[in-house]
């Protein structure tokens, strides 16, 4: 039996297995706030139990891309001498930004 072996049996194989998980490997669901004062933040985290991501915080803004669905807490890496910061219970919904607000940065 050739047929396992042809190259448009193989496309249609690859085609079926980007269909099936094509679609849930991006989320379009940033999470985006700002701190203040705008110099005492580093770097923004979002941390779960399973997943871990961070963006730069520019000019007193952050915005995580790609966030999967589900709850976090972010936290805010401080430029001393300022603190970390935290925020729990951001809840990320899938394909809609979340708003983290605006973080206060303490000594």
């Amino acid at each position: 039996m050739r047929i396992f072996h042809t190259p448009g049996f193989l496309a249609m194989i690859f085609a079926g297995i980007i269909m099936c998980f094509g679609f849930q490997i991006f989320w379009n669901s940033p999470v985006k706030g700002s701190v203040t004062p705008s110099d005492a933040g580093i770097r923004a985290w979002i941390i779960s139990p399973k997943d871990t991501l961070s963006a730069p915080v520019l000019e007193g803004n952050f915005m995580i891309e790609n966030v999967k669905p589900g709850n976090y807490t972010l936290m805010i890496e401080g430029r001393p001498p300022y603190r970390n910061s935290f925020k729990e219970g951001v809840t990320v919904v899938d394909g809609q930004p979340t708003d983290a607000g605006v973080i206060q940065m303490n000594k």
